[in-house]
């Protein structure tokens, strides 16, 4: 379902990505004072009064980017502009008009788009004297806002509402299943995401740490609406040397939390790394079903087989044991719909339940495989029965008579037959062992 679009456009250091978060009323861009820390499109949907459109943050036009990306920033601009049903021309109400500001006028008058003025840091009543001079910029009187303290942002949305208020078309559908794509610097992740989108959604680069937002990008697949989520490359936290890093990676960890499914990049031209192996942790402490994607699989390919190497990946990311493995070659567009498929196949195990008889017949069977019960001294532990209390992840109580005789080799030995038995066999599963008498089990469930 395609919204109309209201793009943030402007010149470094005016409080777009502060704009984009005031409307939303929820932090999504990067806010710093470091000129042209928003490179991406970054967007969010929003709603004024059942009225839906696509707010989309840019990057600062004519920022001199330390890492030579000014052309991809400006490049992401224009595609912004270019679907743009409204723009938010932004300018500081605390500065006189600056080159850069009449620069920008004059990009928005040859795409010819509806724009609206606005000046934002408004800290005072009297605005005039501090507005006045925009006038000059050709788009009329401009808006006082301040985004930092949520000044004039009811009379801006109005102004929103009333341009792409005819172009909405209703409500829009929650994205059936989210993704998150993580990973650490350079792993592919955002090439991944333009292969999907089918154009240069996020910005490719061989130099790290290009992405620094977490970027939502929606797209329809057999006829349901899908979220991916781009993160920024993570690196070692005693190599983080700005706070942008150190954002970068607070919502890399936010974006793994809302996901439905993760996707783990990994590069197959190189080791697993620390920062694998504590993105994978951080994964499996909060039950998220996850694919490790081992990307620019063609570079390895030759060097080892893929049984070989998944091997490899089970003895290094053991937190994640469940996780299925997907090779492919983002740039090329292998194994990029297929990745999406597996994701989609995983989301619906972690929302399987099953009925409480198969489960003991899966138990049952579990303690004949397995005579030797954990015990300490003469005691020993008796599983009386057990029961899905939940899904996402699908959860498991098995009740007990010593639930501290459980020790962390049984457990996974009951946890790798319930994966193999049940229909949940690549996401993970969270068992609990509870106390239970012997007179209280339910009818039908044998003592044994």
């Amino acid at each position: 379902m395609s919204l109309p679009v209201v793009a943030i456009v402007g010149r470094p250091n005016v409080g777009k990505s502060s704009l984009l978060n005031c409307i939303a009323r929820r932090m999504i861009g990067i806010v710093d004072p470091t000129p042209g820390v928003t490179r991406d499109r970054v967007s969010t949907v929003c709603n004024v009064n059942d009225v839906y459109f696509e707010l989309v943050d840019t990057g600062g036009f004519g920022i001199e980017d330390h890492d030579n990306l000014t052309v991809h920033v400006e490049q992401q601009i224009r595609y912004a502009i270019i679907q743009a049903a409204l723009i938010l021309f932004v300018v500081d109400a605390r500065e006189s008009v600056t080159p850069l500001d009449e620069e920008v006028a004059r990009l928005l008058r040859r795409h010819d788009r509806r724009v609206l003025l606005v000046a934002n840091k408004v800290d005072q009543f009297n605005v005039e004297p501090l507005i006045g001079e925009f006038h000059k910029l050709g788009f009329g009187g401009a808006l006082p806002v301040s985004a930092h303290h949520n000044i004039g942002r009811r009379e801006l949305l109005e102004r929103i509402a009333k341009v792409v208020g005819p172009l909405s078309s209703g409500a829009v559908e929650d994205p059936v299943m989210k993704i998150a794509v993580v990973g650490k610097r350079n792993s592919g992740k955002s090439t991944f995401i333009n292969s999907i989108a089918g154009e240069e959604r996020v910005i490719v680069s061989e130099v790290p740490g290009t992405t620094r937002d977490a970027v939502d990008v929606r797209f329809e697949k057999d006829g349901r609406q899908l979220l991916v989520i781009d993160t920024a490359g993570v690196r070692k936290k005693n190599k983080m040397t700005t706070d942008i890093e150190f954002y970068g990676f607070v919502r890399a960890q936010r974006s793994i939390t809302r996901a439905d499914v993760v996707l783990l990049f990994i590069d197959a031209a190189e080791p697993v790394s620390q920062v694998d192996k504590k993105l994978a942790s951080f994964i499996a402490d909060n039950d998220k079903p996850c694919i490790l994607v081992v990307n620019k699989w063609d570079l390895a390919k030759g060097q080892a087989a893929t049984s070989d190497y998944e091997e490899y990946l089970t003895k290094m990311l053991p937190e994640v044991d469940y996780a299925p493995i997907s090779t492919i070659t983002a740039k090329e567009g292998r194994g990029v719909m297929a990745t999406i498929d597996l994701a989609t196949s995983l989301f619906k195990q972690a929302r399987t339940r099953v009925g409480t008889a198969r489960l003991n017949e899966v138990l049952e069977a579990a303690k004949e495989q397995r005579s030797a019960s954990p015990r300490r001294g003469n005691k020993a532990v008796r599983i009386y029965y057990g029961t899905q209390v939940g899904t996402t992840p699908p959860t498991v109580v098995v009740f007990v008579n010593k639930p501290d005789l459980i020790r962390d080799d049984y457990r996974r030995f009951l946890l790798n037959r319930l994966r193999e038995h049940l229909p949940f066999p690549e996401v993970p599963i969270r068992l609990v062992f509870r106390s239970r008498r012997r007179d209280t089990l339910p009818a039908g469930v044998a003592d044994s």
